[in-house]
């Protein structure tokens, strides 16, 4: 008779590896403070848009223009920023795509299925819930993309503010999440927002990349060859037409992101551990002090919810992407019959749904795009991305509290060193070495321990020896030195 096989379930939103989880804490670590600097400039720009007496510096600067015009590159400031700037971000963006699919959860087609379906739904829940809500309110289809991407910075930057901690598997399924709608935001721009071609530009910018791709495959080092050519490859891209973000994610997925023997990183993670504070420090900051600027008044905030493009940006950030994502994880692990981690449970992944709701970068830089010609309805849709990021976060907030003090258990588990070998205690249970080590370290505790107990019963006994002798010595008429015969 047949031996039935026997199979694990597996596990969604289970414990990292340590190569990854270090991976991910290094790169969220970055992307907080980068968050925070962009809470900073996105609370500037209001102010600075909206204080009577510096409204009109707001527009002065951000309209100056800069650039050699006869390269076609006689740009604004918030044009740089929105066009340049952007594009050191998803240079970044493009070498974390490449490693996540050639080192990362996405190389692994049955661990990536669970992030990819969820950011998938994610992106297609809010775009149908904007389609919807401007079908029967008689608006433009034209802002179905702004919704779509999660800023994972601000959201970052959110879970910093509030105090609380993910454990790794969350942070790490966020991170995936916006990797891969940064990938279809990408792609989302490259193919419905451009509207005229170059071909001599374009033709120009793909000859520059190839030069990349030879230079690194020759070894080729130093940055006074790659960023000249950036350069030259960002300006032929930015003429042909194309988006000129669209060269920063070409060449970030360039980047070997596999180490070989004697590397300690490859390529691809150092040049992105260089980059990324240029990018989340001041890049990002930087496009949303330019882009985030727009009227706060009480009417136009109103407006945000009588208008059905606005209202519909606001409804798919908060209720799209949480059904979408919730929805795209429960459909996944139902039908695929992987089991949730023992260690959580479906609200937080709900909670994670919401957070994932609070769209800024991305969605400002598409809202542009989407209605260039109508600059009254940009700044509306604008207003629109802040309010639906801030309802995003505030319920993110709520749920996310309710289970602070799991999450704050959680992280001291995984982060418990013990031994004291700079590896966390949960990678190293199956290590004899391990429990060798953690055996000598319970014996010179327990040693301690009995040391410190003889000395303190040799304390006690003195002690009570020394009162023993103080009530004989105050006992009147007691038993003298001299005399043992009764009084």
């Amino acid at each position: 008779m047949a031996t039935p096989r026997t199979s694990t379930a597996r596990k969604v939103l289970g414990r990292l590896s340590l190569p990854e989880r270090t991976f991910v804490a290094d790169a969220l670590r970055t992307e907080t403070v980068g968050g925070m600097l962009l809470l900073f400039a996105a609370i500037a720009a209001l102010v600075w848009a909206n204080v009577p007496a510096l409204r009109a510096s707001y527009e002065s600067v951000g309209h100056f223009p800069l650039g050699p015009a006869a390269l076609g590159l006689h740009l604004s400031v918030a044009h740089w920023a929105a066009d340049g700037l952007l594009a050191v971000f998803f240079f970044v963006a493009g070498i974390e795509l490449k490693r996540e699919l050639v080192a990362g959860d996405l190389r692994d087609a049955r661990a990536a299925a669970l992030p990819v379906v969820a950011a998938l739904c994610g992106m297609a829940a809010p775009a149908a819930v904007y389609a919807l809500t401007n079908l029967a309110g008689g608006g433009s289809l034209g802002g179905w993309a702004v919704p779509t991407a999660t800023d994972i910075a601000f959201a970052l930057a959110v879970l910093a503010v509030i105090g609380t901690s993910l454990p790794s598997a969350l942070r790490a399924f966020l991170l995936t999440l916006a990797v891969v709608d940064d990938l279809c935001a990408i792609l989302i721009i490259a193919i419905f927002f451009t509207d005229r071609l170059d071909f001599a530009a374009l033709g120009g910018a793909f000859v520059g990349l190839a030069v990349f791709w030879v230079l690194l495959r020759k070894g080729v080092r130093g940055w006074y060859v790659y960023v000249p050519l950036a350069l030259v490859v960002w300006g032929l891209m930015y003429n042909s037409g194309v988006h000129a973000t669209i060269a920063g994610v070409a060449m970030g997925l360039m980047l070997r992101c596999t180490t070989r023997e004697g590397e300690e990183r490859s390529p691809g993670e150092h040049i992105e551990h260089l980059v990324r504070p240029l990018s989340a420090g001041l890049a990002v900051p930087l496009f949303a002090l330019f882009s985030a600027g727009v009227s706060v008044s009480g009417g136009a905030l109103a407006d945000v919810f009588t208008r059905p493009e606005t209202l519909g940006v606001v409804l798919a950030l908060v209720v799209g992407k949480t059904v979408g994502i919730f929805g795209g994880t429960w459909l996944t692990a139902r039908f695929t019959r992987a089991s949730l981690s023992d260690e959580l449970a479906w609200p937080d992944v709900f909670a994670l749904a919401t957070l994932a709701g609070i769209g800024f970068t991305v969605s400002l830089l598409i809202g542009e795009l989407a209605f260039t010609g109508d600059a009254a309805l940009t700044d509306e849709v604008k207003a629109a991305v802040l309010t639906g990021s801030v309802i995003a976060a505030a319920l993110a907030t709520v749920l996310l509290r309710m289970r602070n003090a799991r999450y704050r258990r959680l992280c001291e588990a995984e982060d418990r060193d013990d031994d004291l070998d700079g590896v966390p205690d949960v990678y190293a249970q199956d290590d004899p070495a391990y429990h060798l080590r953690m055996a000598a370290i319970l014996e010179r505790k327990a040693a301690e321990h009995r040391r410190l107990a003889e000395e303190k019963a040799k304390e006690q006994a003195a002690e009570k020896a020394a009162e023993r002798a103080q009530r004989l010595a105050e006992v009147p008429g007691g038993a003298g030195e001299q005399n043992d015969s009764p009084a």
